[in-house]
């Protein structure tokens, strides 16, 4: 399968070198299949011709702010309604955005560490799980649920968690289970001074996570599998 991966922000700081970029971190999530090509749409570039499925990545950017590549971005969400659409944390937030949801810097501030999150809704792609373990890093939230969206993954504090549109192949999510723990630990040391109780939220991180589950789950929606 042809995938494109729309890489919309990189690593901060030297954590690129260590444990590779963001695509890097979604083809080992993905595991063999899968075709890739990379679009630096910081950069400008967007797919011109069609894939079969895309994927779109995590950024520090916020899709309110008024940066040159966001609206073009959005005008492609809308217009590849006919490929499979993947979309975490950033990717999650302007997919939400940009097909009628809302999205804003949260008044609960920063979710970081590893979230626990309960599985409201069971697609053809799931496995059955009651809830899951991932990774968070986010400040910003889809706060107005997009239409044409069930809801199938949630918390008390991301209600919004995960999304699977009704009218498209589209589905997203707000956390990131394509960070390792150790990339995970590493990205709040970054952010010690602005996530709330980081030592905390490192800690966390030792804990089972459901990545791998997740990363199926991915696959099998790329694949048009079912569990």
């Amino acid at each position: 399968m042809k995938i494109g991966i729309l890489e919309t922000g990189r690593p901060p700081g030297s954590l690129a070198q260590e444990f590779g970029d963001y695509p890097t971190m979604f083809e080992r999530l993905l595991g063999p299949g899968f075709e890739v090509e990379r679009f630096d749409v910081e950069a400008g570039a967007l797919p011109s011709d069609k894939h079969a499925a895309y994927l779109i990545t995590g950024s520090p950017a916020g899709v309110y702010e008024p940066l040159p590549w966001i609206e073009p971005l959005q005008e492609f969400i809308r217009s590849a309604k006919e490929s499979r659409m993947v979309g975490i944390c950033f990717g999650h937030q302007v997919m939400a955005e940009a097909l009628g949801g809302h999205v804003e810097k949260s008044s609960k501030g920063w979710g970081a560490g590893l979230h626990r999150y309960s599985m409201i809704r069971n697609e053809a792609w799931m496995d059955g799980a009651n809830d899951i373990a991932a990774p968070a890093s986010h400040q910003d939230q889809v706060v107005i649920q997009p239409p044409n969206t069930e809801v199938v993954t949630m918390s008390d504090f991301t209600p919004f968690a995960g999304l699977a549109w009704t009218d498209r192949p589209a589905i997203s999510f707000q956390f990131h289970p394509e960070f390792s723990p150790a990339f995970a630990k590493a990205l709040i040391e970054q952010r010690y001074d602005i996530v709330p109780d980081p030592d905390a939220a490192i800690a966390s991180l030792d804990a089972p996570n459901d990545n791998a589950r997740v990363g199926r789950w991915i696959r099998n929606f790329l694949n048009g599998e079912s569990k």
